[in-house]
């Protein structure tokens, strides 16, 4: 079954994915928010996780705030988090992510068409640029996703907080709420192409306010409540 599922990922996935694009292109002419051509990826998402076999288990919705932009913050353990945080995060966001993801075919230009946000982490001023850039969509009332570890870790535990989530916030002043997601790993290896079935579950926990909190309370906070529902997610399977 490992076999036709990689076979039906890969052969369908690819195909479907520059379909769309050319639909994000003309959506792209019209509006230019970004909101259908992240619509469109959120379809695209799901279909790529059916075809995976990818089951999604979501707890916490209740905890994203209706009524204003928020910072999500998300553990990282997989290539599927892309597609798995698209699909299933219920409001409209846009991603901050390493600029290497952008000059992907089809996906990496709709992302930019999308309006998300590329980061080169090796260069701190344009790092912060973006941070910049993060902060005017924000005060524009759209709510922006990062990864705070910077890149996936390979076990079961959190790599280092970058600082860059934490400054959005207190530039912002918008409230973070830490995402857990766990069950994407075993997707795809690191490096590998094959594609295993797997259950994944998204914790949204308590937004956790930035007004009067200092960089590192606000990143310790994170780290805290992100571990714990990550630990949570794990005992219940």
């Amino acid at each position: 079954m490992m076999f036709f599922r990689t076979l039906a990922v890969w052969g369908l996935g690819i195909p479907i994915t520059a379909a769309l694009f050319f639909f994000v292109m003309a959506a792209a002419v019209f509006d230019h928010s970004g909101s259908y051509a992240h619509s469109m990826g959120r379809q695209w998402s799901r279909i790529i996780l059916l075809l995976a076999g990818v089951k999604v288990t979501i707890t916490g919705a209740e905890n994203i705030p209706k009524d204003r932009p928020v910072i999500f913050a998300s553990n990282h353990q997989g290539a599927f988090d892309i597609p798995a945080l698209q699909g299933y995060i219920p409001v409209q966001f846009r991603w901050i992510a390493k600029k290497s993801i952008f000059k992907i075919p089809f996906l990496g230009w709709s992302m930019r068409l999308a309006g998300y946000i590329a980061i080169d982490r090796d260069r701190a001023a344009k790092a912060l640029r973006s941070i910049d850039e993060a902060s005017k969509k924000i005060k524009n009332g759209t709510s922006v996703l990062i990864f705070p570890e910077g890149t996936r870790s390979l076990k079961d535990e959190l790599l280092p907080f970058k600082r860059g989530s934490f400054l959005l916030a207190v530039k912002s002043g918008v409230p973070i709420v830490p995402v857990s997601i766990r069950g994407t790993r075993e997707i795809m290896e690191r490096g590998g192409f094959l594609i295993r079935r797997s259950a994944v579950r998204i914790t949204f926990g308590n937004p956790i306010p930035a007004e009067g909190a200092s960089e590192s309370e606000l990143m310790s906070r994170t780290k805290g409540a992100i571990e714990a529902s990550f630990k949570e997610s794990k005992r219940i399977g």
